[in-house]
């Protein structure tokens, strides 16, 4: 059967201009329903603002940012523009320190989220015929229940395996004939060395062709290297539970950016540090804003998450912006020596050596008032304990790193497994410095 290229074509392939005209209509529709919610009532208040103040796409600038500590202090239905009663699902963040963050959803809210992974995962290829096989927590983790009702919506056989398990995992992925698989990166290496522990070859004992990245920061050397390990093609997926969960922003087939779904959400790229707007191509700090969301819409929510928006158009035909791979987030930046370090920095790095295994841990510590930063990596198996290959690697591994960051670090390189793993999102930076 021959399937269309387009999973919405009537909102995937709208014209700037009309895409803007949807964007302002939603706008407007959006700020007169987060009236019925007593945080952007009073905000707007407070402000000398109304929902006519708002005449154009320009004028979003004239509403203040909503973070995540609003949420937190509205905990746990403050933000709320529907009554309760009209919701049928939230999901929340850990909440490990304070309030945990709540976000509550309508039916429509959940058939639009389903629509709109749905059509991230069309975009890639992934048609009714395949089996997809979902790796993520189910719960209150977005990308369990999120990619679930997407991937049943699209009509694909699922397999709702959830986290951990690895040898579980592949026992289904050769007895079902898994073809998609959804994981988050370290997860995904994980997968491929369990599978050379169990004498599994990707390519000839399974049928996967995709495979789903996200939640963790991740290069584009890690991207590379897992789609040479399992055979597939790995496309890069961004979502947030504030902003629904997954599919907020996803790859095409192009591989060259993912595309955010301006016809959900009204994208700003601001400085971190002034918090005044960005040209298109500069890296900043990403804000969002739902426009196509019932029960809970957020005004100019600061993600802190660090991209760019890509300029150009793309070959797949989509007109929605493009948000360059997350940088990191504002608030996980390395402050060391007076520079600014993020561990995707020293990731890029470490995944151009061969020699070198996918595991890795970033150290800081306060030595004689001094901080220093001491980076363990997983050697490859394949590799040998060479003593002077060893020296030759690490004095290299160093300088470049030292190149990269403006830092000179401690490289120590350790046998594989030494480090921890982790089945949920890897533990890449240990701060131990001490806080006077």
């Amino acid at each position: 059967m021959e399937y269309p290229p387009f999973y919405n074509p009537e909102y995937e392939t709208l014209e700037r201009s009309e895409l803007e005209a949807l964007q302002l209509k939603r706008l407007k529709e959006t700020v007169v329903h987060c009236m019925q919610s007593p945080f952007y009532k009073k905000r707007f208040a407070e402000n000398k603002l109304t929902p006519d103040s708002i005449q154009s796409l320009d004028d979003l600038k004239r509403i203040p940012f909503t973070t995540k500590q609003d949420l937190r202090d509205t905990y746990p239905f403050g933000m709320a523009s529907v009554p309760l009663e009209k919701c049928v699902r939230l999901h929340s963040s850990s909440g490990t320190t304070g309030n945990p963050t709540v976000i509550l959803h309508t039916q429509r809210d959940l058939d639009q989220w389903a629509n709109a992974l749905a059509r991230c995962m069309w975009m890639v290829g992934l048609r009714p015929y395949d089996v997809f096989q979902n790796s993520s927590g189910y719960g209150m983790f977005t990308g369990g229940l999120g990619f679930q009702y997407a991937a049943e919506r699209l009509g694909m056989l699922t397999v709702p395996a959830a986290a951990g398990n690895t040898k579980r995992q592949l026992k289904f992925i050769t007895d079902f004939g898994t073809t998609a698989v959804h994981a988050i990166p370290s997860y995904a290496t994980r997968i491929f060395e369990v599978m050379q522990e169990l004498g599994i070859d990707p390519r000839r004992d399974t049928r996967l062709h995709t495979l789903i990245i996200g939640a963790e920061p991740h290069s584009e050397e890690q991207r590379r290297r897992i789609e040479e390990m399992l055979g597939v093609k790995a496309y890069n997926s961004f979502g947030m539970s504030e902003m629904c969960g997954p599919g907020v922003a996803f790859e095409c087939k192009e591989q060259n950016g993912l595309h955010i779904w301006e016809d959900y959400y009204i994208v700003e790229i601001v400085d971190p540090d002034t918090l005044e707007p960005v040209p298109d191509g500069e890296v900043g700090e990403m804000v969002l804003t739902t426009i196509n969301r019932e029960a809970m819409p957020l005004l100019r929510y600061r993600t802190r998450d660090l991209t760019r928006i890509l300029p150009g158009p793309c070959p797949c035909g989509r007109q929605h912006k493009r948000l360059d791979r997350m940088k990191g987030r504002s608030d996980d930046m390395i402050i060391l020596k007076g520079v600014n370090i993020f561990p995707i920095q020293i990731e890029q790095v470490l995944m151009q050596f061969k020699e070198l295994g996918n595991n890795y841990l970033i150290t800081l510590e306060t030595s004689d008032s001094n901080d220093d930063m001491t980076i363990e990596v997983e050697l490859n198996q394949l590799f040998t304990d060479d003593y002077s290959r060893l020296q030759i690697l690490t004095k290299e591994i160093t300088r470049q790193i030292k190149d990269e960051i403006l830092v000179t670090p401690h490289v120590k390189l350790v046998p594989k497994g030494v480090l921890p793993q982790s089945e949920g999102k890897a533990v890449r930076v240990k701060d131990l410095r001490k806080k006077f």
